[in-house]
């Protein structure tokens, strides 16, 4: 589903926790690993993908087709990346991998055309054309192959030949925009316009162009230069090629028709019996009911449009007699019926408007409107089969998500993605440019198991569709003996009550947690049922930070959760006033009464989720409420109280102190671009490329319509290329400026103003940009000045001081508790968000160019986080920027205004914002965690909201309220409560974790830590590890850890055989700690 959506951390994350469990998975190990390789290929890391993909072919016993896939997408890979060397060698190797995979399997049509495709980007054509040949007859219908073979034609200035393989390309898939834009250009360089204007047209009505301005610049221009010409050329002039009506009704070329021609023919003469079913003799008409029987079970139904999502695999021995009987069937009964029929025209052309219809059956797909789905030149076309075919299930990653119409009858085995066509949008190899000719059918990125025999080493019975956007869909072989139309008798089967006690640390209700058990097992079916993948007879097992549902036999008699609330010791009968003795006497007899779990977050406080939008809604005339501006004139003004006290109000989500550097003599110039090049200029940077928008809105590439997603693309440089950047961007804007102003001398300057507002409201096509970001200046040798000029600034907000949480984090967390720069030309963006474990942010601007921010309220981030789902967004983890439109009309209010250079921006906690540049500036930022209840609340409650999203909390909340019990005296009452109901939770976890681990007879070693130590994280899931950390034995001997939590261990190895158990804290240090730390009056 995350690669689906395009979330490829996410997808990649959730793969990894797959692969590491041992528990029994839907998907097999070499499965899992070509879903991460995969993933790589999908987001261009192509050194990664080809290690993984190479490490998956050094595994024995891999299947034939597995071998072949892989090596199918070594060969496709290399032919998609930038040359290292040169492009003949770059297409050397990917022609030695595709043939390596054909040898491996010869009937794969995906790897011929992947062959035909490299061959002709070398100029072989003969070979090209022997490949797509080959590809036609192994894939059949395929819209991409028959515009590549349009291309070669169209090279080789065979324009005739070019026309016929683009019109099959077009009535394969009507909107398959690559095909009609090359028809176009093949029209246009024939001189007939007119049919050009009609090519490029359908082009731009597909969804699957994304450069619909430039063609519809073409389109106008073409339009003017025909209407200019005078009738009587028009009328004169030899057409080298027939209109595109004549064209629609040519044949295929004679050396191409494959299989697919006979095929057609048998569907004309089999809809023509059905229609004139009347005219039949009793003993036709039972012939034709009983061949209309046979042709419904027929595999790979040919009569509809839409692709099924329940697919059986059989074999091309098997699907081949079928259809081969069923045409003689109809052939036979066709003669049969000639005396009582008329009118059938035998020699009715093989691509007619009617008869086309065959040739788009199964090889396109409807969206929700019920409109056919178009590939792009980015889409793939080709099948990632593995696991049995059961069931489709969508997960790999187009941009774009679609809709598989339900296909209720039995399919033969597809071949390869020729044979499906798929809509993708937004792409970044979108529709190329009118007046390119090279070979530019869709660049594909996905990957081929469509044979795969996995008896022995696929797992159930389920079939994974892959990539909706590169129409990947993944299907596989069933077993010989699987009968047709299994797939319709999958079941998923869910407990009735399913809790998970994750590792997060909220509290639940004792008497709430139930187990569910697992259902039994269908042994009838050859269909292995997704039953309760949590539920087990061992029940809940421990995990660090709480207790978590297990699916595995755990030898190690570890304590579990009691479902029964009765037996179990009574939250209530410890306290944040209960002394440590008390604390762990509530521990003892754990094997016994059982654990409740752990969690840092007030009884009383539920758990986290999204917040509602605040009721009542606000009216329309408050949805733009004046910033809180605070403006200062000396540097008194910047230390008086009540200014921190304002900024911390959690009324006030975001302040604006003005005049900042000026009262407090701050030189800025330090942190000028200038300055920079001089003090670090090699310093590495990170560069994000995006498109230059209007601050309010944010567009498709297409400029066609306002999306929530903002893309960018990231890159790294120093410091001093950058800023020949920046000053090469400040002086081309100066020129543009002065020959706007030659040309508009005549007018006003707000009629400039207005002008130069209308062009940047413009809907694309949008500039590039580039903005350098993450800028560290956390290290005290190399930007000795810059930091020390920071400590004139007011306690509150400096990057260090007692009163900041982070602080006391006691290690460096970079761009939080450490300054980080930002170098900006206008238009950079900083994309939505809310700041890490929702602490308080401070940005100054070092200027010359001001920034425009967007700010809205953290009660309404359930809103945003709404909107991010709609849209197919990660709130936490995707790149969004918001539609204002839809904020205002959900009652969202935004806080919208100017930071000029010197003016400071206070960021309350969890307050969402989002930022972009008005003109040339640098900007300098950091967190800062006031001590206060609010804050505090706020940032473990997104610490937990991260557990249960599977993200990683920056800030280790746990370490950090341990480390604040050590360092601060606290007087606030509210927060003296939740820090010691953390102290207090963390402490019953670890001594009856301890005590459970002893009892089973697991060693626990003691290992230490030192100040400056970072906090321990579980390498698989990311979760905080807090005192006792487990780790393999083998990295305990090498000195090189790799640190589990408990729930990942167990996965990994249910008797914990393979983990070592070290211990950081003493539990008379820990129990001194909570001793100690008491209400301040």
């Amino acid at each position: 589903m995350f690669k689906v959506n395009t979330d490829y951390e996410s997808s990649l994350k959730h793969f990894r926790l797959a692969l590491f469990d041992c528990n029994l998975c839907t998907l097999s190990s070499v499965e899992i690993q070509f879903h991460i390789a995969h993933l790589y290929e999908t987001q261009r890391k192509y050194h990664s993908a080809k290690e993984a993909y190479e490490q998956l072919l050094q595994k024995e016993n891999l299947p034939v087709q597995v071998k072949a896939t892989i090596l199918q997408q070594l060969g496709w890979m290399h032919h998609n990346m930038d040359p290292i060397d040169d492009r003949i060698s770059k297409e050397r190797y990917a022609i030695q991998y595709l043939q390596k995979s054909l040898e491996e399997d010869p009937t794969s049509g995906q790897s011929w055309y992947y062959l035909g495709r490299c061959y002709s980007s070398i100029g072989k054509v003969q070979d090209a054309f022997v490949s797509y040949r080959q590809s036609i007859d192994k894939s059949e219908a395929s819209a991409d192959t028959w515009c590549s073979i349009g291309v070669l034609y169209q090279q080789q200035n065979q324009p005739m030949d070019a026309l016929q393989a683009y019109i099959c390309a077009v009535q394969l898939d009507h909107g398959h925009a690559v095909a009609w834009m090359d028809l176009g250009t093949l029209y246009e360089s024939c001189s007939q316009p007119r049919d050009a204007i009609k090519c490029y047209l359908n082009a731009t009505r597909s969804k699957s162009c994304s450069n619909t301005s430039t063609l519809a610049a073409r389109i106008k221009l073409l339009q003017a230069q025909f209407c200019n010409l005078p009738q009587s050329s028009l009328q004169s002039k030899t057409k080298l090629l027939p209109s595109i009506e004549e064209a629609w009704s040519l044949p295929i070329p004679a050396e191409l028709t494959s299989r697919q021609g006979a095929m057609n023919t048998t569907q004309q003469q089999f809809e023509h019996l059905r229609a004139n079913k009347d005219n039949l003799n009793p003993t036709q008409r039972l012939m034709l009911d009983k061949l209309e029987t046979q042709y419904t079970l027929m595999p790979q139904q040919q009569n509809t449009f839409s692709l099924p999502r329940n697919c059986t695999n059989q074999t091309s021995s098997t699907r081949e007699p079928w259809r081969k009987q069923l045409s003689k069937s109809v052939q036979g009964l066709y003669k049969g019926s000639t005396s009582f029929l008329t009118g059938f025209n035998d020699q009715q052309p093989l691509f007619s408007t009617e008869s086309s219809q065959y040739l788009l059956t199964s090889n396109t797909i409807k969206n929700q409107n019920g409109h056919l789905s178009l590939p792009s030149n980015s889409s793939q076309v080709d099948y990632l089969g593995h696991l049995s075919s059961q069931s489709c299930i969508a997960t790999s990653g187009g941009q774009k998500g679609i809709a598989l119409e339900k296909e209720s009858k039995p399919s033969r085995k597809r071949s390869l993605g020729s044979e499906t066509s798929m809509h993708a949008e937004n792409t970044s190899n979108s529709c190329p440019d009118s007046k390119r000719l090279s070979d530019n059918v869709h660049q594909i990125t996905g990957v081929d198991i469509s044979n795969l025999n996995c008896r022995d080493f696929m797992s159930p019975n389920l079939a994974i569709a892959d990539n909706p956007q590169h129409s990947a869909l993944l299907v596989e072989k069933a077993n010989d003996s699987m009968d047709i139309g299994t797939c319709d008798k999958v079941r998923s089967t869910y407990p009735a009550t399913h809790t998970k006690i994750d590792n997060y640390i909220f509290s639940l209700p004792s008497s709430s947690i139930s187990v569910a058990t697992s259902p039994k097992s269908i042994e009838q079916t050859n269909i292995h049922t997704v039953s309760n993948f949590n539920s087990s007879p061992n029940g809940l097992h421990i995990i660090n930070g709480g207790l978590q549902n297990s699916q595995m036999s755990v030898n190690v008699d570890l304590p579990r959760v009691n479902s029964e609330s009765s037996p179990q010791i009574p939250s209530m009968t410890v306290s944040i006033h209960s002394s440590s003795a008390e604390v762990l006497k509530a521990c003892r007899n754990v094997d016994e009464n059982g654990l409740t779990n752990s969690h840092i977050l007030l009884d009383k406080c539920p758990p986290p989720r999204p917040p509602n939008s605040p009721y009542p809604p606000l009216p329309k005339e408050k949805l733009n409420p004046p910033t809180p501006s605070i403006y200062l004139e000396n540097k008194r003004d910047a230390f008086f109280p009540p200014l921190h006290q304002f900024c911390t109000n959690p009324k006030n989500p975001v302040t604006v102190i003005r005049g900042l550097a000026g009262a407090l003599k701050l030189d800025l110039g330090l942190f000028s671009t200038k300055t920079l090049v001089e003090v670090n200029n090699e310093h590495i940077i990170e560069v994000r490329t995006q498109l230059l928008q209007p601050a309010e809105e944010n567009w498709d590439p297409t400029g066609t319509k306002k999306i929530w997603r903002y893309e960018s693309n990231s890159s790294r440089t120093t410091i001093a290329k950058y800023a020949q950047y920046q000053a090469s961007s400040f002086q081309e804007s100066l020129r543009e400026e002065n020959e706007r102003k030659t040309h508009l001398k005549d007018h006003s300057d707000n009629e400039s103003v207005s002008l130069d507002n209308a062009r940047m409201k413009r809907k694309g096509p949008f500039k590039t940009i580039k903005s350098g970001i993450n800028i560290d200046l956390s290290d005290i040798k190399k930007w000795k000045l810059q930091l020390h000029e920071l400590t004139k600034l007011p306690a509150f907000v400096r990057v260090v001081s007692a009163g900041n949480l982070l602080s006391h984090v006691g290690y460096t967390i970079l761009g939080m508790n450490t300054v980080q720069l930002y170098m900006k030309v206008p238009g950079s963006r900083t994309p939505g968000h809310q700041e890490n474990n929702n602490f308080c942010s401070v940005n100054i601007n070092i200027g010359p160019g001001d920034c425009e921010w967007f700010v809205v309220p953290e009660d309404y981030w359930g809103v945003l986080n709404d909107f991010c789902e709609k849209n197919n967004l990660n709130f936490l983890m995707s790149s969004w920027w918001p539609n204002l439109d839809d904020l205002y009309q959900a009652n969202v209010p935004v806080y919208r205004f100017i930071q000029r250079p010197g003016d400071l921006v206070w960021i309350n906690a969890g307050t969402v914002h989002w930022v972009q540049a008005i003109g040339w500036c640098n900007n300098i930022a950091w967190n800062v965690g006031p001590l206060t209840a609010s804050q505090y609340k706020l940032a473990v409650e997104r610490y937990e909201w991260n557990k249960l999203q599977n993200v990683k909390s920056v800030v280790p909340m746990v370490h950090l309220s341990w480390n604040m019990a050590r360092n601060i005296k606290v007087s606030d009452p509210k927060l003296f409560e939740m820090i010691k109901y953390c102290l207090l939770k963390v402490l019953k976890q670890c001594q009856a974790l301890r005590e459970a681990l002893v009892a089973a007879g697991k060693e626990v070693i003691w290992h230490g830590r030192t100040k400056k130590d970072p906090a321990s994280y579980c390498c698989i899931c990311e979760v905080e590890v807090f005192n006792l950390l487990f780790v393999t034995s083998e990295g305990n001997l090498k000195k090189t850890y790799e640190i589990y939590c408990l729930n990942c261990a167990q996965k990994s190895s249910g008797n914990l055989e393979n983990f070592v158990v070290l211990e950081q804290y003493k539990m008379e240090d820990l129990i001194q700690v909570y001793n100690q730390f008491t209400l301040e009056n």
